[in-house]
């Protein structure tokens, strides 16, 4: 019998299951704020240079003739943003008087900000315009950075200390640090503590996952899994109404950090993956838990008869074999284990660099940005409608593969649609966005379901990992735009496909299959499946033979 059967005898997919999955994937949502935090937090507002201070307007009266007359329009009839004349030029007012060969300087005594969309931003504050427009860029990049670190940390924390202990920690670190950006005085600062907010991000999304998936019987974990997708969409549609609402920075900043000391508090009740506690030799702690598991889920004289002995004639062949240490080498060591991390590394990594190129740069699109950002969260909605049905009734592997192919070839049809129609290039890349969004969350169902429990905690975090590593190359990848416009377009949309392949062919299917609890269970299962289709194919060749066809004959 299968630890998913206690789980069974215990209430199933009850009370406590549906309780336990909305308090960690309410945080899950929120988390989607904090990764599109800079859409609005530092978006660039028109501008233009100051004009020196022993300048005065008294020489006329109207304001627009006084930008024309010492900042030089663009070839759009723009103010120039970085430049401004050395002197003012008042014969420039008159109707038949040209700029050119008019002397410009840089913008030496800062600049003066369009602020009626956004009344402040990181941008505005320490001017991160024209020579230091690339801090802006920086700024995210060291936000995916420590998502990347976090990935690698806590991945292999949760294995060695269990899932709630950094799932706990993480969220307080995300309440401090991302309360403390809102009060920052510098840049640098700012980065800091950004960096320590995107470390959460792994510790909150991982070990959520995990103790979802490890909580819930094999018949609710489809359905469990694809929330995850939706808690995320919903922090979307979120962030867009609060952006709105809150326009200023630093109050926008603090309004989606302080919700996660509610759920520091509340964190302390979510019980212990069982599963791991078992796996680690704490059977009594394991025992309390699912007692408690039973209680709630109206199952308490189960719950009284739960003994370690009686536990473990659920999991004694499971667990028999399972190591008590292990290290990133194990998802290499063995030849199944090797094949499914190898592939997720493809997949995870062209995933996201294809998800958030599309989907960090919102001005881009040259329409509202929170009309946009409400866009790409709701296009997510029917394609995970789909995603779930698909998952269900057809499977992990094809789902995965069929959205990735998909959002590439989206992606590359893009680029053939004109510049001047960007309504039609911002549905369609919304469209292109909801598919990766719907395959990035079906792949962290389906990773979990690919590692066994001895070491799925590391390999999700590995995958991450690899994941944060595309996140990161995402920006520089659009920045080979400067050298050909269709270059960004096409390696999104080729990684994209090229995971669609590689899930397509070389990863098995999961749907209605208990989790693996060892990495020796699991190379049995793949050994157990190769050695049956190996009987099919014999048996096959000797019907065909005593039909008096030849196998080969037939084949041609």
């Amino acid at each position: 019998m299968a630890f998913t059967d206690l789980l069974d005898a215990l209430g199933g997919v009850g009370r406590f299951q549906i309780v336990y999955t909305a308090l960690l994937l309410l945080p899950c949502g929120l988390l989607a704020c904090h990764t599109f935090l800079q859409s609005f937090t530092a978006a660039t507002a028109p501008h233009h240079c100051r004009h020196p201070a022993n300048y005065t307007e008294a020489s006329t009266n109207d304001s627009g003739a006084w930008l024309m007359a010492t900042i030089p329009l663009n070839q759009h009839g723009v103010p120039e943003p970085c430049l401004r004349y050395t002197e003012p030029q008042w014969a420039l007012l008159k109707s038949n008087a040209s700029p050119h060969a008019v002397a410009t300087e840089d913008c030496k005594d800062g600049w003066v900000y369009d602020r009626s969309v956004f009344p402040s931003t990181i941008v505005m504050e320490w001017d991160l315009v024209c020579e230091a427009r690339t801090l802006r860029d920086l700024a995210q990049s060291v936000y995916m950075s420590g998502v990347l670190v976090g990935a690698a940390l806590f991945g292999s924390l949760a294995d060695r200390l269990g899932r709630k202990a950094p799932l706990v920690w993480s969220y307080l670190q995300l309440a401090v640090s991302g309360a403390a950006t809102a009060y920052v005085g510098s840049f640098s600062a700012y980065c800091v503590f950004r960096f320590l907010m995107g470390m959460t991000f792994s510790g909150i999304i991982l070990n959520s996952l995990s103790l979802v998936v490890e909580w819930m019987p094999t018949r609710g974990r489809t359905v469990a899994g694809i929330l995850l997708g939706f808690s995320f969409t919903l922090g979307q549609l979120i962030l867009a109404g609060m952006a709105h609402l809150i326009r200023p920075w630093r109050w926008l900043q603090f309004a989606v950090s302080a919700p996660f000391l509610v759920f520091f508090l509340y964190s302390w009740w979510l019980p212990e993956s069982s599963r791991w506690l078992l796996l680690h030799g704490k059977s009594q702690q394991a025992v309390q838990n699912l007692r408690k598991v039973a209680m709630i889920n109206g199952r308490k004289g189960e719950g009284e008869r739960l003994t370690i002995e009686v536990v473990s004639t659920y999991i004694h062949s499971e667990f028999a074999s399972v190591r008590t240490s292990n290290s990133i080498l194990d998802l290499f060591r063995t030849p199944a284990i090797r094949k499914v991390t190898c592939c997720l590394m493809v997949v995870w990594f062209s995933n996201s660099v294809a998800y958030y190129g599309l989907a960090m740069d919102l001005q881009k699109f040259g329409l509202s940005i929170y009309l946009v950002q409400a866009l790409f969260g709701i296009i997510d909605i029917p394609a995970m409608l789909v995603a779930t049905t698909t998952m269900i009734y057809v499977g992990r592997r094809a789902t995965v593969a069929s959205f990735l192919i998909l959002a590439g070839l989206m992606i590359i049809a893009n680029m053939f649609v004109p510049e001047d129609l960007q309504t039609l290039r911002t549905v369609q890349a919304a469209l292109g966005k909801g598919c990766l969004a719907s395959s990035f969350i079906c792949v962290y169902l389906f990773t979990g379901e690919l590692y066994p429990t001895e070491i799925r905690q590391m390999g999700m975090g590995f995958a991450s990992v690899n994941a944060r590593l595309g996140g990161l190359a995402a920006p520089l990848v659009s920045t080979l735009g400067e050298i050909s416009p269709v270059l960004p377009p096409v390696s999104f949309g080729a990684t994209s496909v090229l995971a669609g392949l590689a899930v397509a062919c070389f990863l098995t299917e999961t749907r209605n299959v208990p989790l693996v609890e060892t990495i020796a269970a699991m190379e049995r299962r793949v050994k157990e499946g190769l050695s049956k289709r190996d009987t099919e194919r014999k048996s096959e060749e000797i019907s065909l033979q005593q039909l008096g066809v030849s196998p080969l004959k037939e084949t041609i």
